[in-house]
């Protein structure tokens, strides 16, 4: 099987986190994830982090202000996922859906409320700490 690395960031603000919504056209669209993205061939999980951020959000990171906050282990029908989670409160430029997605900020309890991939049950606990 397959083993896909991935990585996403947990963006705290004011008591929230930022989600975004998996648009129409990609696998489990419509389902809302923390930011981020496949990890390239030579690439470090911070530094796709600091490359998916900018192209999907138009936000500067540093390296320096990602922190290893948890990861999750998921296996789907044709692939199993590893993904660690990172948590940011410092970046440069305001979070906007760059490719069409919708975002929203999310206390601790509406978390709940929004549909996740399976994949991403495992990191609210975690989460859930920042805010």
């Amino acid at each position: 099987m397959k083993l896909v690395l991935v990585a996403a960031i947990a963006l705290v603000r004011d008591h929230r986190v930022l989600l975004a919504e998996r648009p129409t056209g990609k696998n489990l669209a419509g389902l809302w994830e923390f930011p981020g993205g496949k990890v390239e061939e030579g690439e470090t999980p911070e530094v796709c982090l600091i490359r998916e951020c900018a192209e999907e959000l138009g936000i500067t990171l540093r390296t320096e202000d990602l922190q290893p906050l948890t990861f999750a282990s998921h296996t789907y029908d044709d692939f199993h996922l590893l993904m660690p989670l990172y948590a940011c409160r410092n970046w440069q430029g305001e979070p906007v859906g760059q490719e069409g997605q919708r975002l929203a900020w999310a206390t601790a309890a509406e978390l709940e409320t929004y549909a996740m991939p399976p994949a991403d049950d495992p990191l609210l606990p975690a989460v859930r700490t920042l805010l």
